[in-house]
């Protein structure tokens, strides 16, 4: 039943998107038909939906089971008269169905079929014989309808207000376009960006909500800087910034670096108060109950800070320096306190796989961390293999002590095969031979030997090559023993605080252990002693690293929610409007992007696309299933009107080019580019779904 449940859910969701998605089609062909009976044209059919007529409507022969198509048809026949002939008074010629599949629907109009330039009509009624004029109307109407039904649910959506993130940054990277952010003078001299800082304006339109910050980074031009208008806790007048968005090697689109506010109420036990306080024991907060609030931090014995967002704290435990964060929570009746170790920060490379794609890799000047197993459970496929927790890859395949990312570099090499491996296990060598699947995987998660000093060959992505060779053990830096890359980040530090003051590089001796020969750790082994030259920019590289907090520590929080709501009806009619026009200049600008590159082919969505991102809109609430349907609703009106002959855009240009020149576009010249818009519109049909459906197999 426990999993019945959430499956029922998703069926519910997708079935509200899907009927959410072909109400806006009904709605964009009522356009078509309102505006066809306006202009005189005759219609034949307004059918919601497609396939057979499971009821039908005709003005003088009533309600039907299925069409009344055939029997219109007899009735005419019998008088002398065909369809295309003038409709008698007491019979419509147009029936108004129900079909089977209630995906959209169409309007059937006498002589136009946009498939079919030839079905034409020379009937008085016909769409031909409609003067241009009206007929562009007609055309643009389905175009119009849209617009219209978005800009009214947005209305109502921000009458009624939309529970969102608010504009206001969480975490900002440090190696992020936001934490490099350049001042403009006269407000400000410091650089970056701050954890806390609400966003006023972006590229120049005021930020309502978090998503508006991701949707102006992603449609910047590519290299140019945006303008950032922000207010910083204790500061009188709002500062400005220029920040240049970078491509994420995540997402594959341009963003600043930042992730959402954080609350500072803890997420509740979700009915599982036993995994609730599991998880709470592994991030430090042992004893602190579901939906307690931080009220305060402190850096060992300094004084209290008082914490009303959680996004706080990584400034917090980056001005630590290493000492323990006390932090303290309340519920209604109680206070509670946990002591929390901040984790040292090591620099990240990022590695350029075969594949294209890049991996970080956690280095300290060239250091690097051998593999290692992550937590792994029992029906994990590689637990079936036998690797377990813990284990040190001695060998992978052709590889001797693999970092991270040499390691899947190296098992991605064998996808499809079997790979042999050798893995230190609690002190003993066991050998494995394991299979990869197609997709490059054995079965694991994959961690670093952050907790000893065994070092891999840096990546060639690292500029500094500390040693050569991989397997060594570090014993020692500048003198001072070392047992963990904490350790050896803290005396690198130390050996190199000197030379930071004068701006100079720095040789660094060190000692390391060479790996016994059969690839064990031994007691006995030889050591050597050795040294690392650092340039000026390494040195303050190093000095630059700072403490954050544990990993994973602020996702314990939830995230920082507000109604972003209208005023009044009046402010409402002007937020809704705006809301319209801005997601279609975004709409037309996707385009621009996608020729400039920086929006990929993988980013647009298809059906496939569109429900699965629906479903999970779904589960926000109504609200902001709305919402989304009036996106939709938008892209469907400028995706209609793209100049493609298949689509009312191209109609229309056809029916421009027919006024202006007096005579309509030769018949063969619109047959032509009909079908090489059905082959344009077919084939990125297959191109996105196919990405759809990947998308939704791989979890992205």
């Amino acid at each position: 039943m426990a999993q019945i449940l959430p499956l029922a859910a998703t069926a519910f969701d997708l079935a509200l998107v899907v009927v959410g998605f072909g109400l806006i089609i009904v709605i964009h062909e009522l356009g078509h038909f309102v505006a066809a009976r306006w202009a005189g044209i005759r219609v034949f059919a307004f059918a919601v939906g497609f396939g057979p007529a499971v009821l039908s409507y005709r003005k003088g022969m009533g309600w039907r089971r299925g069409s009344s198509e055939a029997d219109y048809r007899d009735r005419l026949a019998d008088r002398g008269l065909t369809v295309h002939d003038e409709a008698p008074t007491d019979l419509s010629p147009t029936e108004y169905r129900l079909n089977w599949l209630p995906f959209g629907g169409y309007v059937k109009m006498l002589g136009q079929e946009d498939a079919n330039p030839g079905a034409t009509s020379h009937a008085a009624d016909s769409y031909q014989n409609c003067h241009p004029a009206k007929r562009l109307v007609v055309i643009s109407a389905g175009v119009v309808a849209n617009v219209v039904l978005a800009a009214i649910i947005f209305m109502f959506v921000f009458m009624v207000g939309l529970r969102t993130e608010p504009p206001r940054l969480g975490m900002v990277a440090s190696d992020g376009a936001a934490a490099e952010a350049v001042p403009l003078e006269p407000t400000t001299t410091e650089a970056g960006l701050k954890p806390g800082d609400t966003v006023l304006e972006i590229g120049g339109r005021a930020a309502r909500s978090f998503n508006d910050l991701m949707l102006a980074s992603a449609m910047a031009q590519p290299g140019k800087p945006i303008d950032v208008l922000v207010q910083r806790r204790g500061v009188d007048q709002p500062l400005a910034y220029q920040v240049v968005p970078r491509t994420s090697q995540t997402t594959g689109l341009q963003d600043i670096g930042v992730t959402p506010a954080q609350s500072n109420e803890i997420f509740d036990d979700a009915g599982d108060r036993a995994a609730f306080d599991r998880v709470m024991a592994m991030l430090g907060l042992e004893g602190v109950p579901p939906s307690a609030t931080l009220v305060a931090a402190r850096v060992g014995d300094e004084p209290l800070r008082d914490i009303d967002d959680a996004g706080l704290l990584v400034e917090t435990f980056s001005s630590s320096h290493g000492k323990p964060v006390t932090l303290v929570f309340e519920t209604e009746t109680e206070q509670f306190e946990a002591v929390v170790e901040p984790r040292a920060q090591f620099q990240q490379a990022m590695v350029r796989m075969a594949s294209g794609t890049q991996t970080p890799q956690t280095h300290v000047v060239g250091f690097t961390p051998v593999m290692a197993v992550g937590p792994l459970e029992a029906t994990a496929r590689g637990y079936e293999q036998g690797l377990r927790e813990g284990d040190v890859f001695v060998r992978l395949g052709s590889l001797e002590y693999p970092s991270i990312s040499a390691g899947i570099a190296e098992i991605r090499r064998n996808s499809g095969n079997t790979i042999p491996i050798v893995v230190l296990r609690d002190g003993e060598s066991v050998e494995l031979s394991a299979s990869v699947t197609r997709a490059g995987q054995i079965g694991f998660i994959p961690d670093q030997t952050l907790d000893r000093t065994l070092v891999a060959l840096p990546p060639k992505d690292v500029a500094q090559r500390s040693i050569d060779r991989a397997g060594l053990t570090v014993t020692a830096i500048d003198g001072t023993p070392v047992s963990s890359f904490a350790d050896i980040r803290a005396a690198l530090i130390a050996a190199t605080r000197s030379a930071i003051a004068k701006g100079a590089g720095a040789r660094v001796p060190f000692e390391v252990r060479l790996p016994w020969a059969r690839g064990l750790e031994d007691a006995t082994a030889a050591t050597q002693q050795r040294s690392l030259e650092l340039t000026a920019d390494q040195v303050q590289a190093l000095q630059d690293l700072g403490y954050a907090p544990p990993l994973g520590l602020l996702s314990a929080f939830r995230p920082a929610e507000f109604v972003l709501q209208a005023e009044g009806p009046i402010d409402a009619v002007r937020v809704g409007l705006a809301e319209t026009h801005r997601v279609m200049l975004m709409t037309y600008l996707t385009f621009a992007r996608l020729f400039q590159g920086s929006v990929k082919v993988e980013h647009l969505k298809g059906p496939v696309g569109i429900a699965h991102l629906g479903t999970r809109v779904a589960d926000r609430g109504l609200i902001w299933l709305l919402f989304f349907m009036a996106l939709i609703s938008v892209n469907l009106a400028v995706v209609n009107f793209l100049p493609i002959p298949i689509v009312d855009g191209g109609q229309f240009l056809f029916i421009l080019f027919e006024w202006v020149r007096g005579k309509p576009v030769p018949e063969a010249v619109q047959s032509i580019a009909t079908v090489a818009g059905l082959l344009l519109i077919g084939a990125a049909f297959l191109v996105v779904t196919f990405n759809d459906i990947r998308n939704v197999f791989t979890g992205l």
